[in-house]
């Protein structure tokens, strides 16, 4: 059973699900578990700029941000990474980020898994790192390829900032 157009807009308004469009396609996805959450906030909360590093990168980094892609995509990436701090927009952001990582959800892997990371690196995304907080496995997406890890693992980004996926489960 689908559902209409007036309960779609209800759960937007009450931000039980987030509303994507990736490369044309359109997908929604609801509102994160507890697992979600913490994995993102653990990540995020390790971001941080590579010691002796000139690239300058600021490493300022927003989850959950509406960013719009120069080809009309709107995606709400779960932690996106900035050189520079983006300016206040009351709108979806048009600045780009450098690096981009996903928490998968469950439900939701051909969205995070299928979807992303080549959309993502696409549109000059530099790093796109994929999290499976059920089983540990960390996924780093380059145009120069890709590398599996198991957390816990810490990422140098190209941007010159680094996060940390910890352990499954939250431990360090």
């Amino acid at each position: 059973m689908g559902l209409t157009d007036i309960e779609l807009e209800e759960l937007l308004s009450a931000r039980a699900i987030k509303l994507e469009v990736t490369g044309g396609i359109p997908t929604w996805e609801a509102s994160s578990s507890i697992r979600h959450q913490r994995a993102v906030s653990r990540i995020e909360a390790s971001i941080e700029p590579l010691t002796g590093s000139d690239r300058g990168c600021e490493c300022a980094h927003y989850s959950d941000v509406y960013i719009r892609f120069p080809d009309g995509s709107l995606k709400r990436p779960d932690i996106a990474i900035f050189c520079q701090e983006p300016p206040d927009q009351d709108e979806a952001l048009t600045f780009l980020p450098q690096a981009v990582i996903e928490v998968i959800s469950p439900g939701y892997e051909y969205k995070d898994i299928a979807l992303n990371p080549q959309f993502y690196i696409e549109q000059d995304v530099d790093d796109v790192v994929v999290v499976d907080p059920r089983s540990g496995v960390v996924t780093h997406y380059r145009t120069s390829g890709v590398i599996v890890h198991q957390a816990p693992v810490t990422i140098e980004l190209q941007c010159g900032c680094r996060c940390t996926v910890p352990m499954v489960g939250g431990a360090a």
